[in-house]
């Protein structure tokens, strides 16, 4: 076999990149947690002003700043020897209340590359992950994976699905299925004030967080969390049944479907994002595919097979599995209502 040194050439770039973006990881997880980014939005500094402002060490930060400044993350002046922040950077960066917070999804990778040693054992097919080996990996999806789509769940998503945004407004009953830490239910609910939710999660943790989140909020008199599996979360009829990027990490997909279906209202909606994917492998050879790729093998697929059902769809199964599964499950109608560069929003009617 003749190996051909361009190509060769072209291969090691990708690789340099590739464990260039994995060490950065860390770094925005160290800025994060130490304040760093915060500090910096406040306006132009030298690494020893930032240093002295968030009580670090000066050579660390300058280390830390010069590796930012090639990644794009923060802006560096030569001429006065000081990095700042484009409001754009704040807003992805410094902003751990923001729509879009890259720190969260950092912290994601980073969690699951400490499972390595879980994960590998279960490709061998020696044991599959125990729920402490797997749930260190996971994160909310809309918030971490999509910055688009908290947006567009209010101005675009909920107006095309037919008279529910109408409900909403008058008051209608919500469940939010596999909440996390419940960004989105409250989203929600501060959007539609006469409207209740009940966000539900497998993971107490995660429900901790978010009545920890309602309260602070004030929002725990219309909000409830429950520590509930996808294919036992109670209460309905429902008006309408959200779930943001669960099902691809279900062992059990086809059980939530049908809980979801029997919760859900006569005329009600379910409303489920899914990671965006085209109809075939080969349209999956893209960056978002190579995310999700690994995603899943990493993430979505282990947990998957270590649950009952032990059925994994996988993060590019695309719209056809996704509408077979809601199919089964006893609805009618489905269809396409948005999608993002990294989402595809769906509407599933009984």
């Amino acid at each position: 076999m003749v190996v051909d040194e361009d190509r060769v050439t072209t291969l090691l770039d990708r690789v340099v990149a590739d464990v260039g973006a994995t060490l950065a990881a860390g770094n925005v997880v160290v800025g994060d947690r130490l304040g760093l980014y915060k500090a910096l939005a406040d306006g132009p500094q030298r690494p020893q002003e930032l240093a002295a402002r968030t009580g670090t060490a000066a050579r660390y930060v300058e280390e830390w700043l010069r590796g930012q400044a090639a990644s794009g993350y923060v802006a560096y002046d030569a001429t006065a020897g000081a990095y700042s922040m484009t409001a754009e950077q704040v807003a992805v960066f410094a902003d751990p209340d923001g729509e879009v917070h890259a720190p969260g999804a950092f912290r994601t990778a980073l969690a699951g590359l400490r499972a390595e040693p879980h994960v590998t054992r279960a490709f061998r097919g020696d044991a599959p992950l125990r729920r402490d080996e797997r749930d260190g990996n996971a994160g909310d999806y809309a918030r971490y994976l999509d910055p688009r789509c908290p947006q567009d769940l209010l101005s675009r998503w909920i107006p095309a699905l037919h008279g529910v945004e109408e409900r909403l407004c008058a008051g209608a009953r919500v469940a939010d299925v596999g909440c996390g830490r419940g960004y989105l239910t409250l989203m929600m609910a501060r959007a539609f004030p006469r409207s209740t939710f009940a966000g539900s999660d497998d993971r107490p943790a995660a429900v901790s967080r978010a009545r920890r989140a309602a309260s602070a909020a004030l929002l725990d008199r219309r909000v409830g969390f429950e520590v509930a599996a996808p294919q036992s979360f109670s209460g309905g009829p429902y008006d309408l049944v959200t779930t943001f990027g669960i099902l691809h990490d279900l062992g059990d997909p086809a059980g939530a479907a049908r809980q979801v279906r029997r919760s859900a209202a006569d005329g009600g909606t379910w409303l489920l994002v899914e990671p965006y994917a085209g109809r075939s492998v080969s349209e999956n050879l893209t960056p978002v595919g190579r995310l999700f790729y690994a995603l899943s093998a990493w993430h979505s697929v282990p947990r998957a097979l270590s649950e009952p059902g032990c059925y994994s769809l996988g993060a590019q199964a695309g719209e056809e599995p996704v509408r077979k599964l809601v199919h089964d499950a006893g609805f009618t109608r489905f269809e396409r209502v948005g999608e993002t560069a990294l989402s595809i929003a769906y509407a599933a009617r009984p």
